[in-house]
């Protein structure tokens, strides 16, 4: 598996290269998704990842099935059946609308180990890019959702959250003790 990378690591602080559309269904951005999607997996707190963030620089991200709660539970009968909401792709993707109403959020990041801080964001974005079959789509979020869009592009910029956020503090998992930074 391909290890998340911290904020040291130059790549993160480059623009991201857009993949060609022609490109998109070939084995090579294949298998790019399924390392960007098993490294998300191994991290029970995160619900998504940019390609720089296992050392691509393309601009692709992967938000987690598990923050998506359209369709996630159908009824069948009288009983509630759980579906597992799929990953969702965003190829080149471009932020084409962000609301004015903007608010503090508590942020964190899987490249900026552990800290977090808050970010001023827009409430509700639009972004167009493509999926993983190279067909163009758009879609609107709020919420959460939105924040990713914007945290994520973020991160095709060469921008990390801690660039503009405030409040940064420290905040180590229960089971883990200070480790040094090198």
């Amino acid at each position: 598996m391909k290890k998340i990378l911290q904020r040291e690591n130059k790549i993160l602080r480059r623009n991201a290269r857009e993949v060609l559309v022609r490109e998109i269904k070939t084995t090579k951005i294949k298998k790019i998704l399924r390392e960007m999607s098993s490294a998300l997996k191994s991290q029970n707190d995160g619900v998504a990842i940019a390609a720089p963030q296992i050392g691509y620089s393309l601009r692709i991200f992967i938000v987690s099935g598990k923050i998506i709660k359209t369709g996630s539970a159908m009824q069948e009968g009288n009983e509630k059946v759980q579906t597992k909401a799929k990953d969702l792709i965003f190829i080149n993707p471009k932020i084409s609308k962000l609301s004015r109403e903007k608010e503090w959020l508590s942020e964190g990041c899987l490249s900026v180990r552990w800290l977090y801080g808050k970010t001023f964001r827009s409430k509700k974005a639009v972004i167009t890019a493509y999926d993983k079959n190279g067909k163009k789509f758009e879609r609107g979020a709020s919420g959460l959702l939105a924040q990713i869009f914007q945290h994520e592009t973020d991160h095709l910029n060469g921008i990390l959250f801690i660039d503009h956020a405030k409040d940064i503090k420290e905040e180590l998992p229960k089971n883990r003790t200070h480790e040094s930074k090198t």
